[in-house]
């Protein structure tokens, strides 16, 4: 049950987005236990981000969080793809990217806690 809330600085078009959801749905699988059929996204683009004092580069901020543990591996091989989808997508330098994560042991839904 993870879910990936992405913040930009960039305008991301439907079409982008499209593409961006496609391939988080497959990199989410570079962590053992997880699939697109339980994965929620978030997109927020065009928002005023600062990095290094500035805010004249593209630069985005990702926080993934999961139901359970990634491990290192896991979270290291998801980084490098989500830092890879944004360049290639959007052309955020990985440099220029931010990922949180964030492992919780509850998890809510359908009515109860998993």
């Amino acid at each position: 049950m993870p879910f990936i809330q992405t913040k930009v600085n960039v305008k991301i078009s439907g079409e982008k987005e499209e593409v961006i959801k496609s391939k988080l749905g497959k990199a989410i699988e570079l962590i053992p236990g997880k699939s697109e059929s339980w994965l929620m996204l978030s997109f927020e683009d065009s928002r005023t981000l600062y990095f290094k004092g500035e805010k004249d580069q593209p630069t985005a901020f990702v926080e993934v969080k999961l139901f359970g543990k990634a491990g290192r591996d896991g979270s290291d091989r998801l980084t490098a793809a989500v830092t890879e989808i944004l360049y290639q997508e959007l052309g955020i330098s990985p440099d220029h990217v931010y990922v949180k994560y964030e492992e919780v042991s509850y998890w809510g839904w359908n009515g109860h806690n998993l």
